[in-house]
């Protein structure tokens, strides 16, 4: 492997104003890197200078792919993180960054002894005698290893090269993408594990190097005490290299690199804004402010959750499309969801809410409170105020809703409802049945299974689908037979609006509505007998019932599965959905007939009608059983005009296209089976419906 490979050194001091460009190091000075009342760099930064004296090796895993700030001189600058590694070392003496991948191999970045190190890595490669064109191999790299962490001592105190004694170097070596060096960190292959006991040993047996002669400088004086050429391990997670590695030595050092706060997104906010030269800012940016609107504040808390790289994505987003820095927060949608539109930015949507205020109750019959209540919320949530009285609102679904009450009362259908007017697409409508993922692993399906585990390539099934498509309208139906597991899940939506998948991708639901329906509040367990009981009955006031639900649901998330804080987080979204009346049940059963009617005539050409004595007969045994609500009618029907219906045009060929068939009479027999009396005539008769 060519270890030529250096990258520009000569940059201008202050970067504060300058994108980020890549893999290119500037010099920061030397005071920038000491702690005080001014943090000039990121605490794990200080914490890996600080300790450089009695650690040999460091893990640092978590937020390593991201920007970080530096301040100096009062100002904001963000740099990659190798970069502000090494501008930390230089201040402490070290001559050189060393960095390795399995691609590249070894390669000196910068440095001022970076030639000295270039030659040394040469020499050492060429007396194992190795192709020098080629990376090494893992157990290859052992005595490159060695070197790097001596400095070469032996090397250079023996005199080769210029055939004079000299002192050791201070370097440093970053190993990039670490978890990339095994195919399975649980299962070492034979190589794998030798190279790893090199590094256990290697970092046992290495001495801190002393600080070379001639490099006295008021940046290194720091530095003078030996220290160690440390060996920095770069991983996304503490557990991707082996456990024993990482814990079996006190000399490597485990240290986390977080994902910015809430401070650090607005000083990033703040830098970006110099950065933004797009239109419409200069002119509108008094008034904005004037009125409590801080484009910087927004922008910073539009980007929660998101690294200091993605901020800086957004604003090239932003700049490549035109909008304005007040508008940095449709920048970061757009770059969080990948799409451009935004379905409730339209006019459309709050003309259909409007239009649903007419349709939906003739959709959702009798259930006028549990609709208006609905229709108030989706109207918030057109309106982006969902959440808007927390001081963070953060990136909350654009609407939650929680229907509750008696099983057939209409809240799948309601459900069905709120994606028709929302987004006018029956595709904008998802369905989860959570008695399906009721077993402690269900959570998987949801958003995929870890890695090594069957399924991991499929990715989770609502992760996928809200990607797919991020404007959406997602029920959870009969939440309370979800596992503990998947209510977790549920939680983190709730709270961040995101959730990471197996695969450790991130998706956002902050422009769906998600439904949750059950039957909690309307009966429970008997403790005794353990049967189960009606809490609420048919012809309770509407007010009472609701109140003895919500009271009921409460308790049950409190105290049954132990998890208040999902409660908390649905809040007053809670819609309560009554008793199917008497009335609401005929309404009911005469729009299901027609639909019958309907189906009959379009699939043979036959005509149905009800006399008065059979529609009487009917009505009576929808209506017997309100605790079954609607779906309890759709059932009668079913057994009481359905199956003996096709029975009788079953049994007589002759009745076909182009005929009539009235029923007469419904008859139920003592051993439960239905019997109906027809009449049947040639011919299209119009009659009693």
């Amino acid at each position: 492997m060519d270890t030529h490979g250096t990258e520009d050194t000569r940059l201008h001091e202050d970067r504060t104003h300058r994108p980020d460009h890549g893999d290119r190091f500037a010099k920061v000075r030397d005071d920038t890197v000491r702690p005080g009342p001014d943090r000039a760099v990121p605490l794990f930064v200080e914490e890996l200078t600080g300790t450089l004296g009695v650690h040999s090796q460091y893990v640092l895993h978590g937020n390593i792919q991201d920007l970080h700030l530096v301040r100096h001189r009062s100002r904001d600058a963000h740099h990659p993180l190798v970069e502000v590694i090494w501008n930390a070392l230089r201040g402490l003496g070290y001559q050189a960054l060393i960095r390795y991948d399995q691609i590249r191999g070894f390669r000196v970045v910068t440095g001022p002894e970076q030639p000295v190190v270039e030659e040394l890595l040469h020499a050492t490669r060429r007396s194992g005698g190795r192709d020098q064109h080629r990376a090494p191999v893992l157990m290859e790299t052992e005595p490159l290893l060695h070197g790097i962490v001596t400095g070469w001592a032996e090397y250079r105190r023996a005199g080769h090269g210029n055939g004079r004694p000299l002192e050791p170097l201070r370097v440093a070596l970053l190993v990039e993408h670490a978890a990339r060096l095994t195919t399975d960190v649980t299962r070492l292959t034979d190589s794998e594990r030798d190279f790893f006991v090199a590094c256990l040993k290697l970092a046992e047996l290495a001495a801190p190097v002393p600080l070379p002669p001639g490099v006295l400088s008021r940046s290194a004086s720091r530095g003078a005490a030996p220290l160690f050429n440390p060996v920095i391990w770069l991983t996304e997670g503490e557990r991707d290299l082996p456990n024993w590695l990482v814990s079996g030595s006190e000399r490597i050092r485990t240290i986390a690199v977080p994902d910015p706060d809430a401070d650090e997104r607005r000083r990033m906010a703040a830098l970006l804004r110099h950065e933004h030269n797009g239109p419409d800012d200069d002119g509108h940016r008094t008034a904005r402010e004037a009125a409590g609107k801080d484009p910087v504040d927004a922008f910073a808390r539009a980007s929660t959750g998101l690294p200091l790289r993605a901020m800086r994505q957004s604003l090239d987003l932003a700049l490549s499309r035109g909008i304005p820095f007040s508008a940095m927060p449709d920048a970061v949608r757009m770059y969080r969801l990948g799409v451009e539109k935004n379905p409730w930015r339209r006019d459309e949507i709050r003309q259909r809410i409007i239009a649903g205020e007419r349709t939906v109750p003739e959709r959702v019959i009798g259930q006028e409170a549990a609709v208006s209540m609905t229709l108030d919320i989706l109207k918030r949530a057109a309106m982006g105020l969902s959440g808007s009285q927390a001081t963070n609102p953060g990136h909350r679904p654009r609407g939650v809703l929680f229907f509750a009450g008696p099983t057939g009362t209409g809240k799948t259908e309601l459900a069905k409802a709120v994606a028709s007017v929302l987004f006018d697409s029956d595709q904008a409508y998802l369905r989860f049945d959570m008695s399906e993922f009721s077993s402690s692993h269900s959570a998987d399906r949801l958003v995929g299974a870890p890695p090594g585990y069957v399924g991991y390539e499929a990715g989770g099934e609502l992760t996928t689908a809200v990607r797919g498509n991020p404007f959406r309208v997602i029920l959870f139906d009969e939440i309370e037979k979800a596992d503990k597991g998947v209510l977790d899940k549920f939680l983190q939506v709730l709270e961040d609006g995101r959730l990471t998948d197996g695969q450790g991708v991130t998706t956002y639901f902050s422009e769906c509505v998600l439904i949750f329906t059950s039957n909690l509040g309307v009966q429970r367990t008997d403790p005794q007998t353990e049967e189960r009981e009606w809490i609420v009955r048919p012809g309770t006031p509407y007010r009472e019932l609701a109140r003895t639900v919500r009271l009921n649901v409460k308790r049950h998330f409190e105290h049954v599965i132990g998890r208040p804080e999902l409660m908390n987080r649905l809040g007053g979204n809670v819609v309560v959905f009554d008793f199917i009346s008497r009335e609401v049940a005929e309404r009911i059963m005469k729009l299901q007939i027609d639909n019958i009617r309907r189906q009959l005539l379009a699939e043979h050409s036959i005509a149905l009608e009800l006399s008065p004595h059979a529609r009487a007969q009917l009505t009576e045994y929808c209506t017997h059983d309100q605790w079954n609500g609607g779906r309890g009618i759709g059932m009668t029907l079913e057994t009481h005009l359905i199956n003996p219906l096709a029975r009788a045009l079953f049994a007589d060929p002759a009745i076909g296209a182009g005929w009539t068939v009235s029923v007469r009479e419904v008859h139920e027999r003592d051993d439960g089976r239905v019997e109906i009396r027809i009449d049947a005539s040639p011919g299209f008769v119009p009659g009693q419906r």
